[in-house]
Parts: structure tokens; sequence; C-alpha cells
């Protein structure tokens, strides 16, 4: 009697594999070994970049604010102590979205980190 080789469950696995490559080019998307190898990768790759992505956001908020708090003499390190010596308690992300679009605001932050580094 023959071996029973999975048969549709097999092609069903496969699939999932093959729908999970789709986007790669070349044998990446059509050659199985390589679907694998290329899926397996993509997954270590994808766990590495959610938390790049995070430290990348950080990493613009701080520039931005960096940039906008030289604009009225005062360096960045200097504001976020300021800030903190005045119990002034908001995230990078929303200063950063407070300088960009809202300057009369972050004109009064700049004030009261500079009074607070002052006392």
């Amino acid at each position: 009697m023959p071996r029973a080789q999975k048969g549709a469950a097999r092609r069903q696995a496969k699939n999932r594999w093959f729908k999970q490559a789709k986007g790669n080019r070349g044998s990446r998307r059509t050659c199985w070994r390589r679907v694998k190898e290329a899926v397996v990768r993509g997954g270590a790759f994808a766990t590495q970049h959610r938390r790049l992505i995070k430290r990348d956001y950080r990493r613009l908020w701080i520039t931005r604010i960096n940039a906008a708090s030289r604009m009225r003499d005062l360096s960045y390190s200097r504001f976020i102590a300021g800030l903190k010596a005045a119990n002034i308690d908001l995230n990078r992300k929303m200063l950063s979205e407070i300088a960009i679009a809202d300057p009369e605001t972050f004109d009064k932050l700049v004030e009261q980190a500079k009074a607070a580094l002052a006392a």
C-alpha cells in the first residue's frame, strides 16, 4: 500500500507560506525552499524593525524639538531640564506636535522652562 503524503493538507500548508511570501522577487516567491527562507527571515526582521520604528520616531521628535527650541535661544537638553524643573509633563511626541502646529504655545513652554532654570 502506498504511503500517504498529506495531499490537500500539504498544499494548504504551503499556500499559507506562499501568501506570506507575496511581494518578494523571483524565486523568493515561487520556489518552496526559498519561500520558507524568505518568510522566516522576514519575520525575524519584522520583529527587529518594530523596535527600530519606535527608536526612529523618538529621534525625529527630538530633532524637531531641538530645532524649535534653538530658534528660541535654548538647547534641547536645557529645554527638557527646564520643563522637568517646572513640573511640566509632556512627552516628546506632543512637544514636537506643539512646536509645529502651535508656535505660540511652544513659546510659552520655552519661557516657563527658562524661568524654572533661572530659579
